[in-house]
């Protein structure tokens, strides 16, 4: 069978456990990080948010009373006391909607580190106080609807850009579901209690029954099982507990009871372990977001520098006025101001770990993963990565002469149509392509499991055993070895 693990274990249907042993839904994690950042990320987006419909409302006033733009289209809307109005709606957009840009470009300028802040916020604040310099008499004229605009596009760019984050973010809350929200400690007498995770202490005693999930890092020190711990290590067979192995907090206690003992809790955990790599992953900023913000800094400087050449032209080498000269400065600072630069690289973000994301990657680095496009090869450490984490008969060894190899099938085949575990779905579906007439499987009777080796039982009157290669050297059975190390080579899992 098609995958990379040597030894054969079966889990029987249990329903009921099952269903007893779902997560609490409401179980608290704030204690990791994680949860933080993700609530900041939430709160940062419908601030954005918020800001943005309210910006878009009072923008679309804004242009209808605006000058410039009734002349562009044509039309004379103008009253007495419409200026007022004007500064009064754009005195919101930029204290309300330009906020985040005014208290960015005071950081940005503190940390002495002038980049996209410094320059949106630069080119806001002339807009705004030029126009109302021009409403209380100065000549010029009124740039509002250039400030509401700006304002708009840039809270749009950074709203689709913390939803890109919250986005990839999601990956940290699922890897917290991952845990239960209760487990069951030991106590000193023997008898169990139903306590939070979160109450669990190192060296504490826990029985997880089957169908369970593990709370914590442990070791086992009662109990033979098989565990899956396919969400957290990619294995897609189940692995073999017993007492002296350590389990993964996480993972799926298959079939029998456990009994671990607590060893690692908190940030000290393997999936908090793996949670702060993701963490780090979505904080860092690939090549591109790199080279924009230097663009943004060299832009910033280029900006004010041609901003202030504008001026000191128009008024020392062509002797224009001054409201003239400042007209012509703000046109510069304004145009500038990175619109496209400012949507184009959340927009990028946006989509590739929403792409990323659909396929299941975890990204640890976006920096590799943008240089992931010149990639020629890829090494993958072991065998069974690449399985699609289905199991499939390819290959039946037949001994003897005294059965046909759709026989066997069925044989084995009648006796795991009571185990859910992988490698019997795999040869359930496999009898399931044999002709309708021999395909029919048998009703097994003694049904009976060997944990961790397989199961045993009687089907169709004889005594039939679907074990692992382990078993039957422990039995002193004779068996192909030499087939049965080939398939094992190729990654195969021989039963």
């Amino acid at each position: 069978m098609n995958n990379h693990s040597k030894e054969h274990s079966h889990k029987q249907n249990n329903h009921s456990e099952k269903n007893g042993a779902s997560p609490d839904n409401g179980h608290d994690h704030d204690g990791h990080n994680g949860h933080s950042h993700r609530e900041h990320h939430k709160q940062m987006v419908q601030d954005f948010k918020f800001r943005f419909w309210w910006v878009l409302a009072l923008t679309i006033p804004i242009m209808a009373l605006s000058p410039m733009i009734q002349t562009f289209i044509g039309v004379e809307w103008r009253f007495a006391g419409d200026t007022w109005i004007l500064a009064a709606l754009s005195t919101v957009v930029y204290f309300f909607g330009g906020w985040p840009f005014l208290s960015g470009l005071y950081d940005e300028l503190k940390k002495k580190q002038p980049g996209m802040m410094t320059l949106i916020g630069l080119a806001i604040s002339i807009a705004y106080l030029y126009s109302t310099a021009v409403v209380f008499g100065f000549e010029g004229d009124l740039l509002y609807w250039e400030l509401s605009t700006l304002v708009g596009i840039m809270l749009l760019g950074h709203w689709i850009e913390m939803r890109s984050v919250l986005s990839a973010s999601s990956a940290l809350e699922e890897l917290a579901e991952l845990l239960p929200g209760k487990a069951h400690r030991v106590k000193e007498n023997g008898d169990t209690e139903d306590v939070s995770v979160d109450e669990l202490k190192q060296g504490d005693n826990v029985l997880i029954k089957p169908g369970e999930k593990i709370p914590a890092d442990g070791n086992v020190v009662k109990g033979e099982s098989s565990v899956n711990e396919a969400m957290l290590t990619g294995e897609s067979k189940p692995v073999n507990k017993s007492e002296g192995d350590e389990v993964i907090g996480g993972s799926v206690n298959e079939k029998g009871s456990l009994t671990i003992e607590i060893s690692k809790t908190g940030d000290d955990s393997f999936l908090s372990q793996v949670m702060n790599l993701v963490e780090e992953a979505q904080q860092s900023k690939s090549r591109t977001q790199d080279l924009a913000n230097r663009a943004a800094f060299w832009l910033t400087i280029v900006a004010i520098t041609a901003g202030l050449l504008t001026f000191g032209a128009w008024i020392f080498f062509t002797g224009q006025s001054f409201d003239f000269a400042m007209n012509r400065t703000v046109a510069v600072m304004v145009i500038t101001c990175p619109h496209a630069l400012g949507l184009a690289i959340p927009l990028v973000v946006s989509r590739s770990t929403s792409i990323a994301a659909t396929n299941g990657f975890l990204i640890r680095d976006r920096a590799a993963f943008e240089q992931a496009r010149n990639l020629d090869a890829i090494i993958f450490d072991k065998t069974g990565t690449l399985t699609q984490g289905v199991f499939t008969v390819t290959n039946i060894l037949n001994l003897g002469n005294e059965f046909s190899d759709e026989e066997i099938l069925k044989y084995a085949a009648s006796l795991e149509k009571n185990s859910e575990h992988p490698l019997a779905k795999g040869i359930l579906e496999k009898a399931d392509e044999t002709p309708s007439d021999r395909g029919r499987l048998w009703e097994p009777d003694d049904f009976d499991s060997i944990t961790g080796k397989g199961i045993q039982g009687k089907v169709n009157g004889k005594s039939v055993k679907v074990v692992s290669p382990g078993f039957v050297k422990e039995q002193e059975m004779n068996y192909p070895e030499e087939d049965v190390e080939e398939l094992s080579s190729q990654g195969k899992t021989v039963v």
